[in-house]
């Protein structure tokens, strides 16, 4: 059995440990390396990490689309994709005994694309879910074969979900893999008329918007966690909010307006209901937990009847 594993984000990982545990994977493709942090040095992704611990090849090339003679070269029983991150051209999705196959976060034909466990949250889905397919030209759109729900839990955020759905899409890609070894799986047609996408987050989409009601805009500091991270401008300046809680109570004041501050956070009126704000990082500073905020530079940006 010859296997090209093709992914790069930290949900692939456990996809990569299941495969060569059970089977073996000959090339591991993944993206190139990319500048990171001050000092911008170059970092691999979480899979090329991985496949070197495991001492497995790997190809990292810059486009796929112009860049596949390694894949070609060699003949593949399986192709298996995980968050790779480009598109990959007819020739290589062609290139396998069994076709390719792709595992992806969503209950397809829900959330076609990027950022499936993002959408899941920020909508405030019950329940996310994997789908293994053979992959088509056309993004997210191959026939299903299996497919296993998630639950998403109040206080699950992307992290939290791509752990479960890394662990659930390990164990029903290899279950699928021993189907069509064995000759029973069924390919389903996706029905059309029930797509949705999940394209990738725009910078605009991590503003917070605290004329929503509180749940909502608790899903979306979720949704966001702990990558891109949502947002709040205030005095001109960007506040990132990494984490916050949410409660029924209401207060009389108008949405966005910080009626309270104490040990618990900074506690904004929404819609319906209270965001109280918990981690957060203004512009050029660090990371820190509300109280310390308060302690620093955050008097000026938050102070009762401030609207926000």
């Amino acid at each position: 059995m010859k296997i090209c594993f093709m992914g790069s984000m930290d949900f692939a990982v456990e996809i990569l440990n299941g495969l060569h545990n059970k089977y073996g994977v000959d090339l591991v493709v993944t993206q190139p390396d990319k500048p990171f942090g001050r000092k911008q040095k170059l970092k691999g992704t979480p899979v090329k990490k991985r496949a070197k611990e495991l001492k497995l090849e790997v190809y990292q090339p810059k486009s796929i689309k112009r860049n596949y003679e390694q894949i070609i070269e060699s003949d593949f029983d399986f192709i298996i994709v995980a968050a790779y991150g480009q598109i990959i051209p007819e020739i290589v999705l062609s290139h396998s005994k069994y076709r390719a196959i792709n595992v992806h976060a969503s209950l397809l034909p829900k959330y076609r694309g990027g950022s499936p466990m993002h959408r899941a949250i920020i909508n405030g889905d019950e329940y996310s879910g994997v789908t293994i397919m053979y992959m088509a030209k056309k993004m997210d759109a191959g026939p299903i074969l299996s497919q296993e729900k998630v639950k998403i839990e109040n206080d699950d955020n992307v992290k939290t979900l791509e752990n479960k759905l890394a662990i659930t899409g390990k164990k029903l890609l290899l279950k699928t893999m021993d189907d069509i070894l064995n000759g029973i799986v069924k390919p389903k047609k996706q029905n059309t008329n029930e797509v949705s996408f999940a394209y990738n987050i725009k910078s605009e989409e991590k503003l917070l918007d605290f004329t929503n009601n509180a749940k909502s805009v608790y899903n979306k500091i979720r949704g966001l966690y702990p990558w891109p991270v949502a947002e709040i401008v205030v005095e001109g300046k960007k506040i990132k909010v990494f984490k916050a809680i949410y409660n029924d109570f209401n207060s009389n004041n108008s949405p966005g307006t910080v009626y309270k501050i104490d040990k618990s956070g900074i506690h904004v009126q929404c819609l319906s209901g209270t965001i109280i704000l918990e981690e957060l990082q203004l512009q050029g500073k660090k990371r820190m937990d509300a109280n310390a905020f308060m302690n620093g530079l955050g008097k000026q940006y938050f102070y009762l009847g401030k609207i926000i």
